[in-house]
């Protein structure tokens, strides 16, 4: 199954399957909701998430997935390869992350590794978890921040209104106000100004351009 907000990412992936006899795509869907609610029926093994979609975003939906569904497996596949995300994505079950341009062969690689029982980590990924965890990178702000604070600060970020957010994340206004007063504490930042500054500061900037 594949979960994205971008319909070539799709075909993309049916094209691969379709190169491969062990490997069928039962469904598709274009946000963690939607996959939560194909999931039942569906029934995948293997579950491809993106990271950044409208609605709870990709590791939230891993998390949910996986203390739901344990025996099914999620490998991550994003343009937003860099920390705090990989960290993140395992923290919540992940057993893959996969950059976004890698290749089919990559792809097909990743998947069977993870549903032997292994796991699958993309060289230059695995490359900054190794230098984070012997202190090589230096531990980011924004790593305070929950699941959901994350998902309210990429959203203020890129400029998107406190109801916008609410009907994105299914919350009333009122919940999106307390999560900015918690973003607010955690990052010791005044207003959306210097959380945007801050968020470039650690390098989301691509993701603030991006959501």
């Amino acid at each position: 199954m594949s979960v994205d907000d971008h319909k070539i990412i799709h075909r993309a992936i049916s094209h691969m399957a379709s190169q491969a006899q062990d490997i069928v795509v039962v469904g598709e869907a274009s946000t963690g909701e939607e996959a939560l609610d194909y999931i039942e029926a569906l029934r995948p093994t293997i579950v491809l998430m993106d990271l950044n979609m409208p609605g709870i975003g990709g590791i939230e939906a891993t998390e949910r997935i996986t203390a739901e569904y344990p025996h099914i497996e999620v490998i991550i596949v994003s343009a937003h390869t860099h920390e705090p995300y990989p960290s993140r994505a395992f923290a919540a079950g992940a057993s893959g992350f996969l950059c976004k341009d890698c290749e089919e062969t990559e792809m097909l690689k990743a998947i069977r590794r993870v549903h032997a029982g292994g796991r699958y980590i993309s060289a230059e990924i695995a490359g900054d978890l190794s230098a984070r965890l012997v202190g090589g990178v230096a531990r980011s702000p924004f790593d305070e921040l929950s699941e959901r604070e994350m998902s309210v600060a990429l959203k203020i970020t890129a400029g998107h209104t406190t109801q916008r957010i609410a009907d994105m994340l299914h919350i009333s206004p009122n919940t999106v106000s307390t999560y900015r007063r918690r973003i607010y504490d955690k990052l010791a930042v005044a207003n959306d100004v210097e959380l945007t500054l801050a968020a470039f500061r650690h390098g989301l900037v691509g993701d603030v351009l991006d959501s």
